[in-house]
């Protein structure tokens, strides 16, 4: 396993301890004093941890009034094509990088910025969230097989709920998307049929359903669209005000996803961290819950998003030294401070082994060859 370290995800005391758990760790890395002249920030990728990103970009600027974060939501897919064409200086991504992409874009580092979870969300007239749904139930939903809501498979694992004999209208990305990612992967792991006829990637060939951009696009055509379903990160559901639904994990229990339930999932999870500059492809915490009986109060469809950088920042065409520094050290204020920032948005902050991670990853990035952090 060279290249490889063992990660305990141990994240509940994150969770109790809050804002408290990072303080003090950014200010041994950052100066007080600003760059003399303005400096952006360029990034792009997932909207998985958009609201997240969006946050930090806001609150980083309060205390670095020149430096401005830009971050746009395009899509794991856009995110990964722009950092392998050097358009930007960071993306974002939910699915870590496919050997044939890490060969395209040598010495990237990947680094887990957030975890989340993936939800279905509905629109059924009169039916609140917690509608019950298994894996094997979404997998024949996407593959077409069932189409009706008041389907006998469906009925049956929600007793009480009177399901309206209406058509399915299902609802997927039409961008490439890690949330796509994330959600395939889930029904790869439950379905024999899904696996092997359509399988997992930030883009697949679907067998049916309306097409929408980004998460805030198949909120929008789930919100418009009666009898509809779609997937999307939890954040956007909440905000949104979207009935989802629980889904069953692999101790046979419906869980509804909760940031505790999250980080279940992720405490559950036996997930071996790579080195930043090592391949992340088979890192997943989606297939490490995939047969864990024991994982009781876990939600199922649970990931980490990460950020890529390059490891020697002079690659990238209009990178000088002042604008590597502010970049490394926002990288820095984010994984450490911008956690606080996380659970109000639905997010769990980092377990504090995974912080440790993501420091000795920034602490390999260098500009000319010179180590930017200490």
């Amino acid at each position: 396993m060279k290249g490889k370290i063992a990660i305990p995800l141990v994240i509940v005391a994150v969770i109790a301890i809050g804002a408290a758990a990072y303080r003090g760790s950014t200010s041994e890395h950052i100066s007080e004093q600003g760059p003399e002249q303005e400096i952006s920030l360029n990034g792009a990728g997932a909207t998985f941890p958009f609201p997240l990103i969006d946050k930090w970009a806001a609150e980083y600027n309060k205390i670095k009034p020149k430096i401005f974060v830009n971050y746009q939501g395009i899509g794991s897919g856009g995110g990964i094509r722009q950092h392998t064409e050097k358009t930007v200086y960071f993306a974002v991504t939910d699915a870590p990088l496919t050997p044939a992409q890490a060969e395209n874009a040598p010495n990237t580092l990947h680094i887990p910025i957030t975890i989340g979870g993936v939800v279905p969300i509905y629109n059924l007239p009169g039916i609140p969230k917690g509608l019950r749904f298994t894996g094997e139930i979404l997998a024949d939903i996407y593959l077409g097989r069932i189409t009706k809501w008041n389907d006998a498979r469906l009925t049956a694992i929600n007793p009480g709920v009177n399901l309206p004999d209406q058509s399915i209208v299902v609802v997927r990305r039409s961008d490439g998307s890690g949330t796509t990612f994330i959600w395939t992967s889930f029904l790869s792991n439950v379905s024999q049929e899904w696996k092997n006829n359509v399988g997992r990637g930030t883009s697949v060939n679907w067998p049916t359903g309306l097409g929408a951009k980004g998460n805030d696009g198949v909120t929008a055509l789930v919100q418009q669209t009666p009898y509809s379903i779609g997937y999307v990160e939890f954040t956007f559901a909440k905000k949104n005000n979207l009935p989802y639904g629980y889904v069953r994990n692999a101790a046979g229990e419906f869980v509804e996803p909760t940031i505790e339930s999250f980080a279940k999932a992720a405490e559950y999870a036996a997930v071996i961290l790579p080195r930043g500059d090592a391949s992340w492809a088979d890192v997943s915490i989606v297939d490490s819950l995939a047969n864990n009986t024991r994982a009781r109060g876990a939600y199922p469809i649970t990931s980490f998003s990460y950020l890529l950088v390059y490891k020697e920042l002079n690659v990238l065409p209009n990178m000088n030294e002042n604008i590597a520094e502010a970049l490394v050290n926002f990288l820095w204020w984010a994984v450490h401070d911008g956690q606080n920032y996380a659970e109000n948005l639905y997010y769990v902050p980092l377990p504090p082994s995974v912080v440790r991670h993501n420091e000795e990853t920034l602490r390999m990035i260098t500009f000319n060859g010179r180590q930017l952090l200490k």
